[in-house]
């Protein structure tokens, strides 16, 4: 008897793999979310043109979180999924509880045994599935036992079968050593990855706070905001652009667009344009430039990117070809330009080389 036809509906292209972590799990070295876009500025079938673009182009990682739009990007991703059809083993899909969505009640949000394992079941009635391979601690719980959040966690995973794995987000590399020793210590399970803020402006957590966390862990990352928020796009250079995230998002950036007219601001634009130089020198742009900085760092497992339109996915992706152009030297020119790599912590000469 003939085995039958498998489905498959994914190519990679020329897209590139990392495990993530010291995990099994391999996702896409580029990866696309819903933060301040599905659900929110964007609804329908752009969102669904977004995805199968990724997906076109290799894409086969996706990020959502409970809060986005009040629950509205896992809803509207979701709808996405279910309409495209793709095979569920085919892609990883990965979503944050912590924040809820805005309601009143205070078990709605945090970290309690409670909210980890209702909050991942109201995620995943949101986007139609019956799991995800990813779940996030959105930010940390203070007010929560770490044994308790642990534990949450292991449930969600060994008993419920709702998740594969579970992260950090925006934890402190000593928070996420108590969660690994918790689990280590009680049999359970330790989270595989963070997900942390990084781009060439934003720097010191994850280069040196989170350093030992890569080094004696392994610890996997899903980073985000790789363009500072469109800083490193060259957008924001001579103004602000009607349609970008600033502009659609005034309250969220209020702070940030502020900060853009004072001289650190000035100052930033001024090396996003000697950046512009070095890219245009290299056959790509600013931006391909700063996602492809981002990426070389080899304890990146994926770049979230964001993007409301289709021909964002496709100019974005054109970053891959810009990795392997990064050699030493251009990368020692880049820091040249952006004078703010961090001090890593005093050895005394007795680091291992």
């Amino acid at each position: 008897m003939s085995n039958p036809v498998v489905a498959t509906a994914y190519e990679p292209k020329e897209m590139k793999f990392r495990y993530l972590g010291n995990t099994g799990l391999q996702v896409s070295l580029f990866s696309l979310g819903g933060w301040l876009t599905y659900g929110g500025t964007q609804k329908g079938n752009v969102v669904k043109e977004c995805l199968q673009t990724a997906w076109d182009l290799g894409v086969q990682t996706f990020d959502t979180a409970e809060t986005y739009a009040n629950g509205a990007s896992e809803v509207e991703m979701g709808q996405a999924l279910k309409e495209l059809g793709w095979p569920r083993d085919e892609y990883v899909l990965t979503t944050k509880v912590f924040f809820g969505t805005g309601r009143k009640e205070p078990n709605t949000r945090g970290l309690s045994r409670k909210h980890v394992v209702e909050g991942l079941k109201s995620s995943l009635a949101r986007l139609q599935t019956p799991y995800v391979d990813i779940v996030f601690a959105h930010r940390p719980d203070t007010a929560t036992p770490m044994l308790e959040i642990v534990e949450g966690f292991t449930q969600v995973i060994r008993n419920l079968n709702l998740a594969y794995y579970w992260g950090t987000s925006e934890w402190s590399a000593e928070q996420i050593t108590e969660a690994i020793q918790i689990a280590d210590k009680h049999n359970l399970i330790a989270p595989s990855a963070e997900q942390p803020q990084y781009n060439a402006f934003h720097r010191e957590r994850f280069e040196v706070e989170y350093a030992p966390l890569f080094e004696k862990h392994g610890y996997g990352t899903t980073i985000w905001s790789p363009l500072a928020s469109g800083m490193l796009t060259g957008k924001y250079n001579d103004g602000i652009p009607e349609d970008s995230r600033f502009a659609t998002n005034k309250a969220f950036f209020e702070n940030t667009v502020k900060s853009l007219k004072a001289p650190e601001g000035q100052a930033k634009i001024e090396k996003v344009r000697k950046l512009t130089a070095i890219a245009e020198r290299l056959g790509g742009t600013v931006t391909h430039l700063s996602l492809a900085w981002a990426a070389k760092n080899p304890n990146v497992s994926t770049v979230i990117l964001g993007a409301t339109k289709v021909e964002q996915i496709k100019d974005n992706i054109k970053a891959l070809a810009l990795i392997d152009k990064l050699t030493p030297e251009i990368m020692e020119e880049i820091e040249g330009v952006l004078d703010n790599k961090p001090a890593k912590p005093n050895a005394w000469g007795r680091q291992r080389l």
